[in-house]
């Protein structure tokens, strides 16, 4: 169901005053320290999981789909508002805020190990959402918004992120050369370490030449890699400094559950997905249906239009409030956070995922993006995808966005 209660012609953006809500995730790091001396509840030292895993997912389900798109006419209106851009600038305040009240109750003995680690969980999933805003801001031209984006994500460690997924991620995108894309039959597991390790890599490669053309060596104060690095380095040495070396497995979990937050939803954003070649072999440009799309209204708002990520990757230059939804991007069933928990079940993920790869290339096997070794014929799929890629269903064709 559509959500006609913020449906508004006459508005430039009926959801203009629900973006501030973006800010509970950085939230989640503020506030589980009052919300269990005021309760007693040990519980909501796991406020992060439990918000995005539980809350978001049934609120996506109560709520519906957004089904507003901004006119053309205010775009540049839009674009221009600042407001917009001061919703993910506060992020990163709250976020390192959080981060240092987390370094004190880590370092003290009244809270158990179980309070601590789920504290670590809940920064993790901060730390993720961060890389999120600083996905947002590093995709501007402006010079401080590029910096402010670095500094997002010094928390997780990933600041390489800031390179591969510019530079990198969205030129190769929905192709079996991109680290970034999850290739059909690939579970999570699986994905993990070869994005992570291909995309560091990658990045490696790509600031070394951007140098090597300014005529700058790997030492070099534009470095971006060595930019950011310097960054995490001198945030988790001031925590250490601050509160003694107790801190650094807790620093540690939340850096790896941040960047592991960032790479399922990477694994969830192009699963199986394969751009068109032209005749000379070269891949098209990347369209919107190139990537999966949900417009589960609360976890837009909670992520900043993530969720539209065709028209993201179709339009990078856009920002998040002008992004929009496109009947022509396959759509996901669920929102993100939903679909996080899905792809952690490999059988679970395929069994919901695969006959809607299909379903989007109108059953033909030849035209996704499979996993290395794979053989595309009926014996590996199960026997409800065997159906679908003889005969599409129409109705699945049509939620896939095949049209």
């Amino acid at each position: 169901m559509a959500m006609t209660v913020f449906k508004n012609t006459q508005a430039r953006d009926p959801k203009r005053y629900l973006w501030i809500f973006g800010l509970i995730a950085p939230g989640c790091a503020l506030l589980p320290s009052q919300l269990v001396a005021h309760t007693g509840l040990e519980l909501f030292w796991w406020i992060g999981p439990i918000i995005v895993f539980v809350a978001i997912p049934l609120l996506d389900w109560a709520v519906g789909d957004d089904g507003s798109n901004p006119r053309d006419e205010d775009y540049e209106a839009l674009s221009n508002d600042r407001y917009y851009r001061w919703c993910t600038y506060l992020f990163l305040p709250m976020q390192f805020i959080g981060l240092l009240i987390a370094g004190y109750l880590w370092s003290r003995t009244e809270l158990s190990m179980a309070d601590k680690l789920g504290l670590a969980v809940t920064l993790g999933v901060v730390s993720g959402i961060g890389i999120n805003a600083a996905h947002e801001l590093g995709h501007r031209v402006e010079h401080m918004e590029r910096w402010l984006a670095k500094i997002a994500l010094a928390q997780s460690g990933y600041g390489h992120f800031f390179v591969e997924h510019n530079r990198g991620h969205h030129v190769r995108v929905a192709t079996p050369e991109d680290p970034a894309s999850a290739r059909f039959g690939e579970s999570l597991w699986e994905f993990l370490p070869r994005t992570i390790f291909g995309g560091f890599r990658s990045a490696l490669a790509l600031e070394r030449e951007r140098l090597s053309r300014k005529g700058k060596g790997w030492f070099s104060l534009e470095n971006h890699l060595l930019q950011a690095w310097s960054m995490s380095i001198a945030l988790f040495g001031t925590i250490i400094l601050l509160f003694g070396p107790m801190v650094i497995p807790f620093l540690a979990l939340q850096a790896v559950i941040g960047a592991g937050l960032l790479e399922t939803v990477n694994y969830v954003e192009h699963y199986g997905l394969l751009r068109r070649r032209r005749p000379n072999g070269n891949y098209e440009r990347c369209s919107p249906r190139d990537s999966w799309n949900s417009d589960r209204l609360v976890t837009n708002i909670f992520l900043f239009h993530l969720q539209r990520h065709s028209d993201h990757h179709a339009n990078p230059g856009r920002r998040y409030q002008t992004l929009r939804s496109s009947e022509q991007a396959p759509q996901l069933p669920a929102g993100y956070a939903t679909m996080v928990v899905l792809a952690a079940v490999p059988p679970l993920w395929r069994k919901v995922m695969d006959r809607r790869v299909l379903a989007h290339y109108g059953g033909d096997l030849t035209l996704v993006n499979p996993k290395r070794g794979l053989s595309l014929n009926h014996r590996t799929m199960p026997p409800a995808d065997r159906t679908a890629a003889r005969m599409p269903d129409p109705a699945e064709s049509s939620e896939a966005g095949s049209g």
